[in-house]
């Protein structure tokens, strides 16, 4: 039976799980991750805020467009933040938290055009996926196969959004 005193020591300890990665490279990996998944977040709520307030002519268009948008940048964030935790790394835990990470700027206007909208979105995804080539490179360097893939497949995906935003915008 544990005592009271041991009990409190577990429930105090760090958060660590066993990683075959060594350990300077988790805190790399796990402090870009953080990074991007900051990003992600920032991305997701611009591209809810221009759906939201989504206007004119092509209105239904863009407006279920960036609404798939969001769907799929919210879709990363948890497969972000648990690869941060398997690796034995912590993840972000508060929205100050993200906006001390954040490198995507926040639009707090009360109007911006549609183009302009979509415009902002395609270079913020653009960003993106420049950041997650560098992720990528960490991973390379520390032999993270299963990071490096998954961020191959975000890549992608940013890749067709801002694709989608390019088009639209012509």
């Amino acid at each position: 039976m544990t005592t009271t005193q041991e009990l409190t020591a577990r429930q105090k300890a760090p958060l660590t799980t066993p990683s075959d990665i060594d350990a300077q490279d988790v805190a790399d990996i796990s402090g870009a991750l953080n990074a991007l998944l900051a990003d992600v977040f920032t991305l997701y709520l611009k591209t809810k805020n221009f759906h939201w307030h989504m206007s004119g002519p092509h209105f239904r268009d863009y407006h279920l467009l960036l609404d798939d948008h969001g769907d799929q940048i919210f879709g990363m964030t948890d497969e972000i933040a648990e690869r941060v935790r398997k690796l034995g790394g912590t993840t972000i835990r508060s929205i100050g938290h993200i906006a001390r990470l954040q490198r995507l700027s926040d639009n707090d206007a009360e109007y911006v055009t549609p183009e302009d909208m979509l415009s902002e979105l395609r270079e913020d995804e653009k960003t993106l996926v420049l950041s997650m080539r560098a992720v990528h490179t960490l991973c390379d360097d520390a032999g993270d196969v299963a990071t490096a893939s998954l961020l191959e497949n975000w890549i992608d995906q940013a890749q067709r959004r801002s694709w989608f935003l390019f088009e639209a915008t012509r």
